[in-house]
């Protein structure tokens, strides 16, 4: 098989903000519509409600990837009563999870929102592929701390090296900040392979300066582009727009020359 005829996985990560647009307005439906429009395989999600009086009680993995008809798994973060909060991955293909957990670490005063990752195998036209999906605190210290537990042999240090592994999310971290450079030792950021080199400002929606939106691959896979999704649809129906990237198994990459 030649280059041109390899397959290829559209992956995105994508922080929905509970659904709720620039409009103030909440929309499971319309998020499914980005999703759509943005042609990916597999999306990491961030900012989700399961079964909480703000959101109507609904299921918003679950209501997003039945409009897709897409397998899905939500892991919350938070939780009171009945009530959950956490994050999501939607994928067209079968999931199995590997590990799903709390990332602790000392919060500041003015946000004390739990944070959590979750793990997952995804058997792709790539073969099976390891997907992280993950939402990062708002404090310097406490993201420094999460970064060190992704990086640690506990989650990242689980895959074989070379083995194809995607780590993804919302990190609340700049390229070049601590807590990215923690993670660069373990992985590569996609938006650095691909040429041009894309920035990938992804926040806010109605004036995108910040780079907080992260897609970091293991050896094993080959970034042929990286977007930001900047749809007329896309800039009311969140605070962020999905970074996507388009991956290859590097294996598959044949020699110049």
């Amino acid at each position: 098989m030649n280059a041109a005829s390899a397959p290829t996985l559209r992956v995105a990560t994508y922080n929905v903000h509970g659904c709720v647009g620039m409009d103030r307005q909440r929309s499971e439906g319309r998020i499914a519509q980005v999703i759509a429009e943005s042609c990916v395989d597999l999306i990491g999600l961030q900012e989700l409600d399961l079964n909480r009086r703000r959101s109507g009680g609904v299921d918003q993995s679950a209501r997003i990837a039945g409009e897709l008809g897409w397998h899905h798994y939500f892991h919350p973060t938070m939780q009171s009563g009945d009530e959950h909060y956490g994050d999501a991955i939607l994928s067209r293909f079968p999931l199995t999870l590997h590990r799903a957990g709390e990332l602790p670490a000392p919060a500041p005063f003015y946000c004390r929102e739990k944070r959590g990752a979750i793990s997952m195998d995804v058997e792709t036209p790539l073969g099976r592929v390891r997907i992280v999906n993950t939402h990062f605190g708002l404090g310097w210290r406490e993201r420094r701390q999460q970064a060190g537990l992704l990086a640690s042999d506990g989650w990242l240090g689980q895959s074989p090296p070379g083995s194809p592994l995607i780590l993804l999310g919302d990190f609340n971290s700049l390229p070049g900040s601590r807590p990215y450079l923690a993670l660069t030792q373990r992985l590569r950021d996609a938006r650095r392979l691909v040429q041009p080199i894309r920035f990938g400002r992804t926040f806010p929606t109605f004036f995108p300066i910040l780079a907080v939106d992260h897609i970091f691959v293991s050896v094993g896979l080959r970034p042929l582009s990286l977007d930001v999704h900047r749809s007329p649809l896309a800039r009311v129906a969140s605070d962020h727009y999905p970074l996507i990237v388009e991956l290859e198994r590097a294996s598959q990459t044949q020699p110049r020359g």
